[in-house]
């Protein structure tokens, strides 16, 4: 099972930190992530991630390519929605791609949450 991980900038600690938080179920999934985020969460456990480029220099595309080819389970994305983001036309083209191939997409921790249940009763 294939996760793919991603934050903006000012959610990329809270990422790190729900990871860690939760890094032995983290440990059975194959894990990739945009370039800063993927760096971030490294550092902060001994998960190993396939880093994507960052989000602005096409790393959600490169994510969002994996899911026609039905290479994706789920996205953790943590969003910041009160911050203008200038690759919003990507993000948005990979959520489209989320609600086209039904792919859990956790945009918050409480939905992170939820979502890491999800992938836990689905991965036995």
């Amino acid at each position: 099972m294939r996760i793919a991980l991603i934050a903006h900038d000012q959610k990329k600690d809270k990422l790190a930190n729900f990871v860690k938080d939760n890094e032995s179920a983290f440990q059975k999934f194959e894990l990739v992530a945009t370039g800063t985020t993927g760096e971030q969460i490294m550092r902060n456990t001994s998960l190993a991630i396939h880093r994507f480029h960052s989000g602005p220099l096409g790393g959600d595309q490169e994510i969002g390519a994996l899911i026609p080819k039905g290479e994706l389970n789920a996205i953790f994305f943590l969003r910041d929605p009160l911050t203008a983001q200038p690759h919003e036309p990507d993000v948005n083209a990979l959520l489209r791609l989320c609600d086209v191939y039904d792919i859990p997409v956790a945009t918050n921790i409480t939905s992170a949450i939820a979502v890491l249940a999800y992938l836990k009763i689905d991965n036995r």
